[in-house]
């Protein structure tokens, strides 16, 4: 790869297989890692969701390693799991002896508990499937509420808990992830925390001044899921191919987010050792080259739903548990956005069809029952407040 993105400080060349792949890596905050701008998520490349100790099958584990060697070989060294990544922990630990240590950066992810005691037997219980004596970093995992935020920071809570595990040398940083409101993770990050897992992307945006503000902290700065969150990137729509051309849309999102130097790396949630290789394309390109994608994009919103809406489109929208019928308003209206302009017709139906299920990674109801309740009082600060009134009632429908 020839690397033309960005700066060139922080590159360095890796060769494998024959080719010379060219890695950018930023300073990831005041953690001082050196952190590769893509990083190898460890939330598909496992056996399955649930581990009830079962056997992992010799192809499933193969494909484990082959899909994270491909990562190391491509300068890709940051190995990021969960405990609630099914058998991905202790899959990761049966690859552990095999791997060189001193490059790698380890990062798994523990959910907090009411229980503090819990949340530190959690930890303990990771670092054994994992088979190591310390994780470069460890995340509370999914503050998504104010009562997962208050079993973190509370007197004793599970962040303390974490500090003691730093302080024993068990975990190098500590950080969190998070699906949760602009205000909300704002509160977590005056917590002191040293780095940050949230969502970010071109069609998601709202979390910028989450970002702004964890700069400001110096906190390292890591984007949750891009390619598929961010629009199953990696199967466009023909529309949303023909308004990125030349570059495939992954890699227009991909450059996007890395135009901004206080995003420090994006999570690639690799199933197979092929799935890299698109990503770390847009090194071959220079920011400049999203400018002409993003006006034809901007300028298909604007034909469809009139100019400046996409702009405002989440403005003055209160959370979903503040709107009538507990309807996430803003997720809706996205949707409902991406889908008419951009043809973003099975991303838009699978993210619509994960509401209403009572969980905090995407809360909130569908607007199934928009047409029963009157939004005027609850879209009184929205600058679209009477648009979005008009679309509620059928969005229900085209997101079906």
């Amino acid at each position: 790869m020839s690397g033309n993105c960005a700066t060139r400080r922080g590159h360095a060349d890796v060769r494998a297989g024959g080719d010379t792949w060219t890695v950018l890596y930023r300073r990831f905050g005041r953690t001082e890692l050196q952190m590769p701008v893509f990083s190898c998520g460890g939330m598909r490349f496992q056996q399955s969701w649930s581990d009830r100790g079962q056997p992992i099958r010799d192809e499933a584990q193969e494909n484990l390693a082959a899909t994270v060697q491909a990562a190391m070989d491509r300068g890709i060294t940051h190995i990021e799991t969960a405990r609630g990544y099914g058998t991905s922990e202790r899959q990761l630990g049966m690859l552990m002896p095999d791997l060189d240590r001193q490059r790698l950066i380890l990062q798994t992810k523990v959910a907090p508990t009411p229980d503090p005691a819990a949340f530190e037997a959690h930890v303990l219980e990771s670092l054994d499937r994992l088979k190591v004596s310390r994780v470069d970093l460890l995340g509370l995992h999914g503050i998504n509420t104010y009562e997962k935020l208050w079993w973190a920071l509370r007197p004793g809570g599970c962040l303390e808990v974490a500090r003691s595990m730093q302080a024993a040398g068990l975990i190098g940083h500590v950080g969190f992830s998070t699906h949760g409101t602009v205000q909300m993770i704002q509160q977590a990050l005056a917590a002191d925390f040293d780095y940050v897992n949230l969502h970010w992307y071109w069609i998601f945006q709202r979390n910028w001044p989450v970002i702004a503000q964890a700069a400001q902290r110096d906190m390292g700065v890591f984007i949750i899921s891009p390619a598929d969150k961010g629009g199953r990137l990696y199967d466009p729509s023909p529309k949303l191919q023909e308004l990125c051309a030349p570059l495939h849309p992954l890699v227009f999102n991909a450059l996007f987010c890395l135009s901004r130097p206080q995003v420090h790396t994006l999570s690639i949630g690799a199933a197979t050792p092929a799935d890299f290789d698109l990503a770390l394309s847009a090194l071959d390109h220079e920011f400049s080259e999203i400018e002409g994608p993003a006006a034809r994009l901007m300028a298909a919103m604007a034909d469809t739903l009139g100019d400046g809406v996409w702009e405002q489109i989440g403005q003055g929208i209160p959370s979903w548990d503040h709107c009538p019928g507990l309807i996430n308003v803003e997720m809706t209206v996205l949707l409902r956005a991406v889908l008419l302009a951009w043809g973003m017709d099975g991303f838009a139906k699978w993210r619509y069809g994960m509401l209403g299920n009572e969980s905090d990674w995407l809360p909130g109801m569908d607007a199934r029952e928009a047409g029963d309740f009157d939004f005027t009082r609850a879209l009184a600060h929205s600058p679209l407040a009477e648009q979005i009134a008009t679309w509620l009632p059928g969005a229900h429908d085209l997101l079906t």
